[in-house]
């Protein structure tokens, strides 16, 4: 019999990347990027149907916990936290964990970032319910891998190994057992694993039962098990919240527990995924001119070729004889770029003034 199923969302986020469009208080996930939709309230969408609103758990911060509460209006209101401090994703994973288990301790957690790129809502639940009785029938942690596109170096990668059936027979979208993680690679490592065939991206979603990451927390993160053990034993949750949240390890769910663990998982999507990282991956859901230009609106051009131009204000952009650019046009703020440069627009944002951050 299937376990209850349990979602963690996490949704904090600095909102560095898509500067100017995103700030502080309204990054990545709370932006509508592709559609009248945030990216939240379309993470939220993909649960219809897998699992009910009152166990979906959503974890965000002090800056953007108002927008985030109005998104999710109907979720419990205390299913939307606030952490009081950055802590990174184990001490999150953690947090959560706590919370369903004071609910329901056999119930089964689904880990989701909450600014992903993702259509196949069916083959996305059909992939998640794989992965949930891969973890309730083995006992192990189980991730979710994407195959790879390209030979990115911006993500980590998943190396399977042995494929492994369930009781019930082979799976469709299959079970393997990971070999290893391995971290962010350069260009030319990516392109052996590309050719290797037998590495995925680690998408940062992940399927357990809470049994069992309790008992990896105890294991290999012991500071982070303790705290979770105090949750669970129904101490006041604000004060712990307030006052032993913020000194916790500040470590990746990665580092803390998965390189670490003996035996993971990895259940090969089943849908499309799209890390939508920057504004050059924006580029390829907008419209695109003869010469290359991607833009979300009226953009007239003269000799100008592969820019990509975003207005959050219908404005109309004019370029002449420029190309490789990205303009971001919001109310209070513009953005113009070299398109190979934008990975340091994080170390932009850091010269403008609070205010616009």
């Amino acid at each position: 019999m299937a376990k209850p199923l349990y979602v963690l969302i996490l949704a904090g986020g600095s909102g560095e990347r898509f500067w100017p469009l995103s700030r502080k208080s309204k990054p990545k996930q709370l932006l509508s990027l592709f559609s009248e939709e945030t990216l939240l309230e379309a993470t939220l969408r993909r649960l219809d149907g897998l699992v009910p609103a009152e166990q979906v758990l959503i974890l965000t911060n002090a800056d953007q916990e108002s927008s985030v509460r109005s998104l999710c209006s109907t979720l419990p209101r205390e299913n939307i936290i606030a952490e009081p401090a950055k802590r990174d994703t184990a001490a999150a994973i953690a947090l959560g964990a706590g919370w369903i288990a004071q609910r329901t301790p056999d119930a089964t957690m689904i880990v989701l970032p909450a600014d992903h790129l993702i259509k196949d809502t069916a083959g996305f639940q059909h992939t998640l319910r794989v992965a949930a009785a891969a973890a309730e029938e083995t006992g192990e942690l189980v991730t979710i891998g994407i195959k790879p596109t390209w030979a990115c170096p911006g993500f980590g990668y998943i190396e399977q190994g042995a494929p492994l059936a369930l009781a019930s027979g082979p799976t469709d979208p299959p079970i393997f057992e990971v070999t290893r993680f391995r971290e962010k690679p350069d260009v030319e490592l990516a392109e052996t694993f590309l050719a290797q065939g037998n590495f995925r991206w680690n998408a940062g979603m992940f399927i357990w039962t809470v049994r069992a990451i309790l008992s990896a927390f105890n294991r290999y993160a012991p500071a982070l098990g303790e705290f979770i053990g105090l949750l669970h034993a129904g101490e006041d949750f604000p004060a712990l919240l307030r006052n032993a949240f913020p000194t916790l390890p500040k470590i990746s769910i990665d580092y803390a527990i998965l390189e670490k663990a003996t035996r993971v998982l990895v259940v090969e999507a089943a849908f499309d995924w799209d890390d939508v990282g920057g504004w050059e991956a924006v580029a390829k859901y907008l419209k695109c001119d003869h010469a290359g230009n991607h833009s979300n609106g009226e953009v007239k051009v003269l000799e100008a070729a592969n820019n990509i131009v975003f207005s959050s204000e219908g404005r109309t952009v004019a370029l002449l004889g420029v190309s490789d650019l990205i303009v971001v046009q919001t109310a209070d703020a513009i953005l113009v770029c070299h398109r190979h440069e934008a990975e340091k627009i994080k170390q932009l944002v850091a010269l403008i003034p609070p205010e616009l951050q």
